[in-house]
């Protein structure tokens, strides 16, 4: 009979350990899901920031332009630059 019972002890422990293997892999799959969404969305965002920046100076090229004072090319980025609120924010 104790030959019976170690075997199902040792049968019911290996399950026990199935069964932690089995959770570990699932939480692994959703944490490294969300950490890949999450690359995704920071480089959605910096591609946005960038075609803000784009946006930022065309629409100031095109308000000089409308307003009669013409600036060159280099005083414009040294205006956008000193403008720009976003320098502000640190970048990690």
């Amino acid at each position: 009979m104790n030959d019976m019972a170690n075997g199902a002890m040792g049968f019911a422990s290996m399950g026990f350990i199935a069964a932690l293997v089995i959770v570990g892999l699932i939480a692994w799959f959703f944490v490294n899901r969300a950490s890949v969404r999450a690359s995704e969305q920071i480089r959605l965002l910096e591609a946005m920031l960038d075609e803000q920046k784009k946006q930022n100076a065309m629409l100031s090229r095109l308000t000089d332009a409308v307003s009669g004072t013409d600036k060159s090319p280099a005083q414009t980025e040294e205006d956008d630059d000193e403008k720009d609120f976003t320098r502000l924010i640190p970048e990690r």
